[in-house]
């Protein structure tokens, strides 16, 4: 196992709550998969997991070098939650293949959020 690149982006939750209550539906349809609204959705305060999430993205898009450009979108980068509850990453469409060039088989993702910053840290690994 070998570590191809890093990642690293911190959100203002109050941004993206703007973003949600400014455009939600919208917002939400361009930039998360239907799974990560389900989940955002159901917390406490969503807009602090969408924040997190949303860091997760630019943090993949990052490490993949091509940031969300060069074919690679926000809905292809995909935060779920393993049986434990852990954070994972799937990707999709153009940032799977853009991973696969790189030789990245695999992420280890971790998340953090308050009520006022959320952040997100992959390593990617080939």
């Amino acid at each position: 196992m070998n570590l191809i690149a890093v990642g690293l982006d911190f959100v203002e939750v109050a941004r993206v709550r703007v973003m949600l209550e400014k455009s939600g539906d919208q917002f939400k349809s361009r930039v998360f998969t239907e799974g990560e609204v389900a989940y955002c959705d159901s917390c406490a305060s969503p807009a602090m997991h969408y924040a997190a999430r949303f860091a997760a993205k630019e943090a993949v898009a990052k490490a993949l070098g091509t940031g969300l450009a060069e074919g690679v979108f926000w809905r292809e980068i995909e935060v779920r939650r393993d049986a434990k509850g852990a954070p994972t990453i799937m990707l999709h469409g153009g940032a799977a293949v853009k991973a696969r060039e790189l030789g990245i088989y695999d992420w280890r993702v971790s998340l953090t959020h308050t009520a006022d910053m959320a952040g997100a840290s992959v390593a990617a690994v080939g």
